[in-house]
């Protein structure tokens, strides 16, 4: 699931802030006054640029270990090194996607460097020997997190019925080489990904959630016939109409997030109540200690909207077999957002499911029976497409 602290429909409302002075035409002026006003205050405050945000302490972990988590994330020398001390306690966590994880899957971690020449984290979870591989899965994961923490269950389990699961977590995410949470553009990072899959000769789907489904969806626009069905979890792929910035006003910081890219400008909203509905789940999101938690950077903040308008302009053109699933009570990503995609998706082999009282995180937040449901439901659509030759 995306870091808790991630709003995009905060950021693009105060992107949408309406112009002070009417008699101004186009609205040129003013995006250039904002420009300036935005550029001079993180001139004044380089606290908002240099400044990591401090981490809550974590309940039931040494203080020697909440210093571990606290320390500054941004390079992947340091994530890692967090990573691997928090292992065996995340591995110990009393949720259901650790606690009743299927044995005997094959798992594989290694990093790969990529055209960037990049250090890119991949692993893998694979099927008891013996057991048949029926297909492939890639996992897209969202915004701020990592595929080692929450998806090591949900790998597990999708593994367990016969699929190869793999992912890698993006670059200036969890363990791959990057800038932490600095996406400096979307589109190339869509191209990483592709340069970097998986390729074994068996059939070949995406799941994708919340941003991951719009990376997953842009590999699928970019590669339309090289994939065999795409599952998304409760994707980010368009933007409310009633917060949508004016064009003057993101060109305006389209051009600021190229004189300052890694600022950290836009305001800082744990959301962690909002996806995780069950209160204990929510508590254990905090042992995800190499996730992305601080502001947004401006350049992350322009690619995540500037792609997420592309991806918008051309869901008419998704073809593949798409299966989408969100929570009703969804107030991370709106589950309107999923009915529009459902509506515009020009494949015929398509499926909404809404889940009532669900939140954002269906697969880590909700009740243990939620969570087995949903898994349950992707791999039985899995199942019958693998079955269709």
């Amino acid at each position: 699931m995306p870091s808790p602290n991630v709003d995009l429909p905060r950021i693009t409302t105060l992107l949408s802030l309406p112009p002070r002075r009417k008699d101004i035409d186009a609205g040129a002026q003013i995006a250039q006054r904002r420009s300036r006003v935005l550029l001079l205050r993180s001139v004044m405050t380089p606290a908002a640029v240099r400044i990591a945000a401090s981490r809550r302490a974590i309940d039931g972990v040494s203080e020697e270990l909440n210093s571990v988590a606290s320390q500054n994330l941004d390079t992947a020398a340091v994530r890692r090194r967090v990573r691997a001390a928090f292992h065996e306690v995340q591995e110990r966590l009393d949720h259901f996607l650790f606690k009743a994880a299927p044995s005997g899957i094959l798992m594989e971690e290694r990093y790969e460097r990529n055209a960037k020449g990049m250090e890119i984290f991949w692993k893998s979870w694979l099927p008891n020997l013996g057991t048949t591989t029926k297909a492939t899965l890639f996992f897209c994961h969202g915004y701020g997190d990592t595929c080692t923490f929450f998806f090591e269950g949900i790998a597990k389990r999708i593994a367990a019925a016969g699929y190869g699961v793999y992912a890698m977590d993006l670059p200036g995410f969890g363990l791959s080489d990057g800038l932490h949470g600095y996406i400096h553009s979307f589109d190339e990072m869509v191209d990483l990904v592709i340069e970097q899959r998986e390729v074994v000769g068996l059939r070949h789907f995406l799941l994708g959630q919340s941003m991951g489904g719009a990376v997953a969806l842009k590999i699928h626009l970019k590669q339309p016939k090289e994939w065999d069905g795409v599952v998304l979890v409760a994707p980010m792929c368009k933007i409310a109409e009633d917060v949508t910035p004016p064009a003057a006003i993101l060109n305006a910081l389209s051009l600021l997030s190229y004189i300052l890219p890694e600022a950290k400008l836009f305001p800082q909203k744990d959301l962690g109540d909002l996806a995780f509905r069950d209160p204990e789940k929510r508590k254990m999101a905090e042992f995800n200690v190499i996730s992305y938690a601080d502001q947004m950077r401006l350049r992350t903040a322009v690619e995540l909207i500037k792609a997420i308008r592309e991806i918008e302009s051309k869901l008419e053109k998704v073809t593949s077999p798409l299966l989408i699933l969100h929570g009703a009570a969804d107030k991370v990503t709106d589950p309107n957002v999923s009915k529009f995609l459902y509506d515009r998706a020009s494949t015929e082999d398509k499926s909404l499911r809404l889940y009532e009282g669900g939140y954002h995180a269906l697969l880590e937040g909700e009740p243990d029976e939620r969570i087995s449901l949903v898994i349950a439901e992707i791999i039985s659509w899995l199942d019958s497409r693998v079955s269709v030759q």
